[in-house]
């Protein structure tokens, strides 16, 4: 018997974690394919541009080093260890942000028109993006390319991270509603 029936024999209607573990699907490809067409080249694109502004203050954190160690003579030079970390704080710190933000997207992802949802078309939170991140770089460390492929083989170019979290990126255009201006009569 399911979960979804009352006493009565009568069908509820509520799905249980058993047959949807993310209840209705908010942006189901079969109700708009534009929410998906080419979403994997523009997220493509979008990480390139996220990398170059990823590395701006990594590339001037260097440069403040190198030029403190040459006027310390040579004793500023030990700070090259901070940058290692402080990549990874910094990496941390700009996905959480902009895509726990009030645009749901990295600076790449919004030159691109897209946006991360959750699955249900929930707005996604610091942590999700926090988690996003690690989550992709982690399965790219082992899966290399694979969870790229997994994208060609699913409606809603999902890669692997994102079926993990249940999180989708959409077209960003296609999910704001139009605001018609009213008429004057």
């Amino acid at each position: 018997m399911s979960d979804t029936q009352n006493s009565g024999g009568q069908n509820t209607g509520s799905a249980t974690w058993r047959n949807d573990p993310y209840g209705a699907p908010a942006y189901d490809a079969s109700y708009d394919p534009r929410l998906y067409n080419g979403v994997l080249t523009k997220r493509l694109i979008a990480f390139l541009i996220d990398l170059f502004v990823l590395s701006i203050p990594i590339l001037l954190l260097t440069i403040f080093i190198t030029l403190f160690g040459i006027v310390t003579l040579g004793l500023g030079w030990a700070l090259f260890w901070l940058i290692s970390p402080l990549s990874v704080i910094w990496a941390l710190i700009y996905y959480g942000t902009s895509l726990g933000g009030r645009h749901g997207a990295t600076i790449g992802m919004r030159m691109m028109d897209l946006r991360m949802l959750t699955r249900t078309g929930d707005a996604p939170y610091f942590l999700l993006g926090v988690a996003h991140a690690v989550l992709y770089w982690v399965s790219v460390s082992f899966l290399t390319p694979f969870i790229v492929l997994v994208g060609f083989f699913n409606r809603r170019s999902q890669l692997l991270h994102d079926l993990l979290l249940g999180t989708v990126i959409v077209n960003a255009s296609v999910t704001l509603p139009v605001v018609q201006p009213a008429r004057q009569v």
